[in-house]
């Protein structure tokens, strides 16, 4: 009985997370928008949601190798992607001319409080989710080596 209890369990704390749902948090974009990032999963398209910042080195890798592939990715699979910017200060001020200087064609979020951040547990950055159509989690990848970005294309297929 106690072994049935603990899968039975188990079950239950593994269906919480492959039904992960977004926090219901608003952010700005970087032209002063509210976007409640609750709503970012429920667009019946994948969604990438990657989380940066402008020091960030292996950040700034990361986000220009996806660059390179995004528009192939987006005509696959209509995917959108959501740059999350957890820059503070006055290093916040540096992401709207580093997005345009790097023609990043992605949906920029700031989260200068690291308010989505903490709730989607990010630590370290770049940290990087893919959210199927559905808007269920089915990647979660931290960290930046060249080639990462081979891996989004299998996630979001």
């Amino acid at each position: 009985m106690k072994r049935v209890f603990i899968c039975l369990l188990a079950a239950l704390c593994g269906l919480g997370v492959s039904a992960a749902v977004l926090p219901d948090i608003v952010l700005q974009d970087v032209d002063g928008k509210n976007v409640n990032v609750a709503n970012l999963g429920k667009t019946s398209k994948p969604v990438i949601i990657s989380f940066f910042a402008t020091w960030c080195k292996p950040c700034m890798r990361e986000l220009k190798a996806v660059h390179e592939i995004y528009p192939d990715l987006q005509e696959e699979t209509g995917v959108e992607m959501y740059i999350v910017s957890v820059d503070k200060g006055q290093d916040s001020q540096k992401v709207k001319p580093l997005v345009d200087g790097n023609g990043w064609e992605y949906h920029v979020l700031l989260d200068p409080n690291g308010t989505f951040a903490r709730a989607m547990n990010v630590q370290p950055i770049p940290h990087m989710f893919i959210l199927d159509s559905k808007g269920k989690i089915v990647y979660n990848h931290i960290g930046y080596n060249d080639g990462d970005e081979t891996e989004i294309r299998k996630y979001l297929k």
